[in-house]
């Protein structure tokens, strides 16, 4: 597949970089884990905080666990920068509540990937921070599911 039959594989130019990073957080808002996997090679590396995954089972796997215990998750990416090649790097926030004493938080990454000559991410790293928020602070409060495309992304919520 070329880059001429599917204009969102490698090299990316800042537009095809900004349309693969809102169909990432389209995808994860989901919260569909096999469709979240479908973006990946089958044999994807992973480093999401200290857990290193491999291969889309795994993060299939991962994924369940991940909504099962932060609910009403709720995702903004924002891209950072791109290369010229495969690469593109992203920073993020998403919001979500605890299964377990309903305490809110707003978490906070950084992500790089590189994709193959196909369009699916290879490998993801991504480097996270979790801060406790009241109910009243949070800032993500659409319905369940995609962004709305009126809704403002981290850099208009001053994030």
């Amino acid at each position: 597949m070329t880059s001429e039959s599917h204009p969102l594989c490698p090299p990316f130019t800042l537009e095809t970089a900004i349309t693969k990073v809102r169909l990432a957080e389209d995808a994860w808002n989901s919260r569909d884990p096999s469709r979240v996997a479908l973006a990946y090679t089958t044999d994807s590396q992973w480093r999401n905080r200290a857990e290193f995954i491999t291969g889309r089972d795994e993060i299939i796997a991962f994924l369940t666990r991940k909504w099962n215990h932060e609910r009403e998750y709720r995702l903004i990416k924002e891209l950072w920068v791109h290369d010229s090649s495969s690469r593109i790097a992203v920073r993020f926030a998403y919001e979500w509540h605890d299964d377990a004493n309903n305490q809110w938080y707003r978490s906070y990454g950084n992500e790089n990937w590189e994709f193959d000559s196909d369009g699916l991410m290879k490998k993801r790293y991504a480097s996270i921070n979790d801060l406790p928020i009241q109910e009243a602070d949070r800032k993500f409060r659409w319905s369940l599911g995609r962004r709305p495309d009126n809704h403002p992304g981290l850099s208009d919520l001053g994030l």
